[in-house]
């Protein structure tokens, strides 16, 4: 046999290499079509029981979500700046911020998300850089055994029959902030001023102290010592734990004050250098859309932020929700934590 003969191809090995190139584009493609989105760890349940069913049936994709806080999200934009591997980011606010500083996302517009025309004002933030999804909202809990009737103001934290009874979060904690804002309130100040000119809200809280059991950095243990009836009002409480953990069996429930509740930021954005561009402007209409925040928001025990979408059960039309100033939060919030150590040492 020659060499010629010895180097010819046979018809067999002709048509594997050919089954192997016709199948190659699929394998492609199933690679193109992979978006990952960056989230919050809690977020993890309905993200994937809700959303990803119903948007990888209407995008023919996979989605996958990597469920973490979000200072570890903006630290993995950070080291994969010159080659992003997600493509989506679901953050807080004050985090979203930084990412903008350091220009690690691509700008939302209505072209890409038309659905950023149906948002709540307030909704979008720095010309479109992100846009908040949901808004879990703040009241105060109490124990519905030792607190017989709902708290209706703001004021109740300061009451002395609640003395070594109340539990507040801190500064350091997301949901700490707007009790500086609602001790403001309590003052006669408007939540703009409240913002602001803190030196009020700390002046109040300071007469606060008497009747603090304790000042939380973790929710499980103050719900526990709210639970067991050791506290019975924490406030701010987070709609999304509180009501979750009431829904659980646990003899707790949370109160709209009469001067209004706070929205907290879920902030959803595209991020800059996305190896999936068009995928991910689609997940963020798709979350800014009516249909999927319909379905969120009762699970979720949050605030749509679409228009169409009505407010949950709990909240009546007439409460006013603030919305808090998340860029001077993140100029100020240093220099808050450093007098918060100094005046609530308790």
């Amino acid at each position: 046999m020659d060499a010629f003969a010895l180097a010819r191809p046979s018809r067999r090995s002709i048509l594997a290499g050919t089954a192997a190139l016709i199948a190659m584009p699929s394998v492609l493609r199933a690679q193109t079509r992979e978006l990952v989105v960056g989230g919050a760890a809690g977020h993890k349940p309905w993200v994937e029981q809700i959303v990803v069913p119903a948007f990888e049936k209407k995008y023919n994709c996979k989605v996958i979500f990597e469920g973490t806080r979000s200072l570890v999200n903006l630290e993995k934009m950070q080291k994969n700046k010159d080659r992003q591997y997600m493509s989506v980011v679901q953050m807080d606010d004050p985090v979203m911020i930084l990412a903008v500083k350091e220009g690690l996302l691509d700008p939302l517009t209505p072209a890409k998300a038309p659905n950023m025309a149906d948002l709540l004002p307030g909704s979008t933030h720095m010309d479109g850089m992100w846009a908040n999804y949901l808004q879990p909202w703040l009241g105060i809990a109490y124990n519905k055994t030792a607190v017989k009737a709902p708290p209706v103001s703001w004021a109740e934290l300061f009451d002395a029959t609640y003395k070594g009874r109340v539990i507040i979060p801190s500064l350091q904690n997301t949901e700490g902030l707007p009790i500086l804002f609602a001790a403001g309130l309590l003052t006669g100040a408007s939540l703009d001023a409240a913002q602001k000119d803190t030196d009020i809200g700390f002046k109040k809280l300071a007469t606060l102290k008497a009747n603090l059991l304790t000042i939380y950095t973790q929710q499980p243990q103050a719900y526990n010592l709210l639970e067991q009836g050791e506290a019975h009002l924490i406030g701010p409480a987070m709609s999304s734990y509180c009501l979750e953990r009431k829904a659980a069996g646990a003899p707790i429930d949370l109160a709209a004050p009469k001067e209004g509740v706070f929205a907290m930021p879920s902030g959803i954005a595209v991020i800059k250098g996305a190896p999936q561009p068009e995928l991910a402007f689609a997940y963020v209409n798709e979350l800014l859309g009516a249909e999927l925040q319909g379905k969120l928001a009762g699970p979720t025990f949050s605030l749509a932020t679409n228009k169409a979408v009505p407010k949950p059960e709990g909240l009546g039309a007439d409460v006013k929700i603030f919305q808090i100033d998340w860029a001077n939060v993140a100029a100020q919030r240093n220099d808050w934590i450093k007098r918060w150590d100094r005046d609530m040492a308790i």
